[in-house]
């Protein structure tokens, strides 16, 4: 018999931050929905490789789509995505989502009723990369709050990933593949080269400042820009990025 003690509990929960694409649809026609995917997945450079998908359906149900539930779940698994949950789904769309293991969520407040030309959208398919922070209250009492500003003055390399509760300011370089997330503002003095996304609890009034723009992804607010839509003349400079009508603004600083 082994003297080591055991612990006296065998798991417990910790709050984390979870930074998951939320796929907007405005179609329910599945061919064009495949060819829309796969284009933002050739853009992603590996952001959306088997990464999790929060599927929101409740703007095609405005415009009276019926979405399968099934068969885009189906889609997204063949494309290396993982589906986890639905949101603004019908009565029937619902269940369909719980028998393929998916959890629900409610639908996010609009404050826009669809256009009659909304109905036929060039672009189906949005993603917007949303928050998702599951928290434990009990738990969280026997944990020191940490400084709601983080401060990093060591370069973020490939792989890293850094979280602020409140601004974060990097006096160094973000290296390509490195992710860095704020609730607040973002402060790059150096090359900002990974993937850089501020008011990840829905703030859309937070900003990314950085010193020399070559980001792989832009976040505010859970709206997102790649750096193939970020034009040629505002790479490589310092730059502003904000947030107005939930569309992302790129100015030269």
């Amino acid at each position: 018999m082994s003297g080591a003690s055991q612990p006296k509990t065998a798991l417990e929960f910790k709050s984390t931050s979870l930074t998951v694409p939320a796929l907007l649809l405005a179609s329910n026609d599945l061919a064009t929905i495949e060819e829309n995917l796969r284009e933002k997945i050739a853009q992603g450079a590996g952001f959306f490789q088997d990464s999790p998908v929060l599927i929101d359906v409740h703007r095609a149900n405005a415009l009276e789509l019926e979405v399968d539930v099934a068969a885009l779940v189906s889609l997204l698994r063949t494309l290396a995505l993982v589906p986890i949950s639905l949101r603004g789904g019908t009565e029937a769309q619902n269940s369909a989502a719980l028998a393929q293991g998916l959890f629900l969520r409610a639908a996010a407040p609009s404050t826009r009723k669809p256009s009659p030309a909304s109905r036929a959208p060039e672009v189906v398919v949005e993603a917007a990369v949303e928050a998702v922070v599951e928290e434990n209250a009990d738990i969280r009492r026997d944990i020191a709050p940490a400084a709601a500003n983080k401060l990093i003055t060591q370069p973020v390399r490939s792989g890293q990933r850094v979280y602020s509760h409140g601004d974060l300011t990097v006096t160094a370089t973000v290296s390509a593949g490195a992710e860095i997330m704020a609730e607040g503002n973002i402060h790059v003095y150096g090359s900002l080269r990974g993937r850089a996304l501020a008011g990840v609890q829905g703030d859309s009034s937070c900003r990314i400042f950085c010193m020399d723009l070559q980001a792989e992804l832009l976040s505010i607010a859970g709206i997102y820009q790649l750096r193939d839509d970020i034009p040629k003349e505002l790479q490589y400079k310092p730059a502003q990025i904000s947030l107005d009508d939930q569309m992302l603004v790129i100015k030269e600083l």
